[in-house]
Order: structure tokens, then C-alpha cells, then sequence
């Protein structure tokens, strides 16, 4: 079945002939459209056939076969998607129920119950009674007491003559060098005024008592002078290889202008002096000066000097 379009009928039945190659009575025509010319060319239509052989079917019943087998294919094609949509969904439900089964049967192993660990109540042990005994508080022992020494009965007595003390003391201090390693001779103790004495140490080793700088002769004249002036009341002048005689040579050409300035300005005072060194020139400048005051003064770094001035006068 053929669609033949054309001028008129006459040029489409020819038309379709040729198509067909058979002869006009041989073709059944199915007129869908008449031709016509229209008014002064306005409106035209064109005629419009189908067409076929005589003997085939007819257009109706193969248009409705063709629809018929087009629409069967349709409906196979949509129960095979319908099918093939069922299986994919039973498949997918199948993985996903065991998926399900595997998970749910971890999660059972791995929730197992563990076992119960039953705990014992510690035990405390029981308190132990203690019995208290009655201290036995020791007896005080006596305190001991010292009896009193010689050196303490002679403290503090009344002062005695020199002339009386200077054997005794001679005495003393040759018992105190005598296991000294020093080689020395007898100790000389003699008078020097009416409350000094004068102890003289000679010998090959005598200069070794004077030490660097002086300090053992400065130890040596402490421990003399605390010994001596608080048993019997005296001040001591302790000479030792001639270092007391060439350090009061020495002061006496020091205090030379400090007595000039003295005069001149009627006050000043001396540089630090340490040691023995201020006792003699302390002793040269009272000499000196009677009538004004000069004592010993410290300074900020512990050093000391000797002033003298008027504004403490001895008489004052």
C-alpha cells in the first residue's frame, strides 16, 4: 500500500501505476482527497490516493497487523524490562538479606557475654589490741660539776705587785714554748713601768714568730696581753727579734710632719693604722699633745686612725 499524491486523479492513478508497474485496472485505489483547481488559482488542491495491487490485503487489516505486532512487541519488550526490573529487585533483596545475615551474625559473635569475674570482698585484718606498758622514766642522774682549777682560783684576784708576778710568769711561758717547734731562747720578762711588763723572745727562730706581715706577732700579743692582763691586771710590751723596736723607728718618722700639721692647725689625725702600729703611735702623740684629745677613730672600711683635736679636751 503506497500514498500517491498529485494534480489531479488522472495524473495519480498514473502515477501509482508506474510506482507499481502494473496497468490502472489492476491497482485498488482508496481516494483520500480529490484534486481541485481552486478559483483563479486560489484554494488548489491536490488529489491524494492510496494505492495497492489488486489481491493484496487490505490497507485496514495490514495497518491494524502492523499496529497489532508493533504493539505485542511493545508489550514484550515492557514484561521482558517488568521481568528483567523484578529479577534485578529479587537479586538486590537477596544480597541485601545476606548482608543482613552476616552483619547480625558479627554482631552476635562480637556480643558475646563475657564472663562474670566475681570479686572478693577484701579482708581486713583485724585491729591489733595494744597493751601499753608503763614507762619506766629513768632516774636523773647528778649533774657533774668541775671543780675549780688553779687558773680559776688566780681569776680575778686582786692586783699584785709587779715585781711579785714576773718570775711566775717568766715560768708560764717557758712551759708554754717549750714543746714548740720553734728553737728559741729563755724567754726574758722583765718591768717596764708599774703596770707593763716587757717579754723579750730571742733565738735562731725567734723572726719566725713574727710572720708575713706581722700576724703572728699580733696572735702571739693577743694571747699574752688576754692571759696576763686578766689573771694579774697588767699590760704587757712584747719585743721579738728587735720588730718592735724598728716599727716604733718607723712611726716616729711618720708622725714627723702629722705633729708639725698638728701645730700649725691645731687638729689632724693620722693615716690607717693596723695593729701594733697604732698602739705606738697612740702612746707617742698623747706624749706629745697632753692637753687636747686624740683617741682612735674607725673608719666606713673597718680601719683605724688616730685624731687629735680641741673639742675633747682630757680636762673637759
Amino acid at each position: 500500500m503506497i500514498k500517491v499524491e498529485a494534480a489531479t486523479l488522472q495524473e495519480a492513478y498514473s502515477k501509482a501505476a508506474s510506482e507499481l508497474s502494473c496497468s490502472v485496472v489492476d491497482l485498488d485505489i482508496n481516494i483520500i482527497q480529490n484534486g481541485s483547481s481552486g478559483f483563479l488559482g486560489l484554494f488548489k488542491k491536490s488529489a491524494i490516493i492510496e494505492v495497492q495491487r489488486k489481491g493484496a490485503k487490505p490497507f485496514k487489516e495490514e495497518h491494524v497487523r502492523k499496529e497489532s505486532v508493533s504493539s505485542r512487541k511493545e508489550d514484550e519488550r515492557h514484561e521482558t524490562d517488568t521481568e528483567n526490573g523484578e529479577e534485578r529487585r529479587d537479586r538486590n533483596r537477596r544480597s541485601k538479606n545476606r548482608r543482613n545475615k552476616n552483619r547480625n551474625k558479627e554482631f552476635s559473635e562480637n556480643k558475646r557475654p563475657e564472663p562474670v569475674v566475681v570479686k572478693e570482698a577484701p579482708v581486713t585484718p583485724k585491729a591489733e589490741v595494744k597493751v601499753e606498758t608503763p614507762k619506766v622514766v629513768p632516774a636523773k642522774e647528778p649533774r657533774h660539776t668541775i671543780a675549780p682549777t688553779a687558773i680559776d682560783q688566780n681569776f680575778h684576784q686582786e692586783k699584785r705587785e709587779i715585781n711579785d708576778v714576773i718570775d711566775e710568769v717568766r715560768l708560764q711561758i717557758k712551759n708554754l714554748f717549750k714543746y714548740s717547734c720553734f728553737t728559741l731562747d729563755t724567754p726574758l720578762v722583765s718591768k717596764y713601768s708599774d703596770d707593763t711588763i716587757l717579754i723579750e723572745f730571742s733565738g735562731e727562730d725567734a723572726a719566725l714568730l713574727i710572720g708575713k706581715e706581722g700576724y703572728r706577732y699580733k696572735a702571739l700579743s693577743y694571747l699574752l696581753y688576754n692571759w696576763i692582763n686578766l689573771k694579774y691586771g697588767l699590760n704587757i710590751r712584747l719585743e721579738i727579734a728587735e720588730f718592735l723596736k724598728n716599727q716604733e723607728e718607723m712611726i716616729e718618722k711618720y708622725l714627723v710632719p702629722v705633729i708639725e700639721r698638728i701645730r700649725n692647725s691645731g687638729k689632724g689625725q693620722t693615716k690607717i693604722l693596723d695593729g701594733v702600729l697604732i698602739k705606738i703611735a697612740l702612746e707617742a702623740l698623747r706624749t706629745e699633745f697632753p692637753e687636747k684629745y686624740v683617741g682612735i677613730k674607725s673608719g666606713k672600711d673597718g680601719g683605724k686612725f688616730i685624731v687629735v683635736n680641741d673639742f675633747n679636751r682630757k680636762n673637759a
